[in-house]
């Protein structure tokens, strides 16, 4: 068994193995963050359509009348 791992070509052999191991490795690792960073910007995407809903929902609270005087006097001027 020794004898085999110590020819050349085996050694050789042994090393362009391990070299293509760590590329390939090294590809599936790249793949698998793009993959992440992908989820990522799409969550983002998500979070900043939420976040805009709820801003036009809170300027639309503060525009609102805010007792029954202010809510008569709007719908009499027709402002809505």
């Amino acid at each position: 068994m020794v004898t085999i791992y110590a020819s050349p070509r085996s050694q050789a052999a042994l090393r362009y193995g391990a070299i293509v191991l760590a590329k390939l490795i090294f590809a599936l690792s790249l793949r698998r963050c793009g993959e992440r960073a992908g989820r990522l910007a799409e969550r983002l995407e998500t979070m900043e359509k939420v976040n805009d809903a709820q801003r036009r929902m809170l300027e639309a609270e503060a525009r609102r009348p805010h007792s029954r005087d202010d809510l008569a006097e709007w719908l009499r001027d027709a402002r809505f």
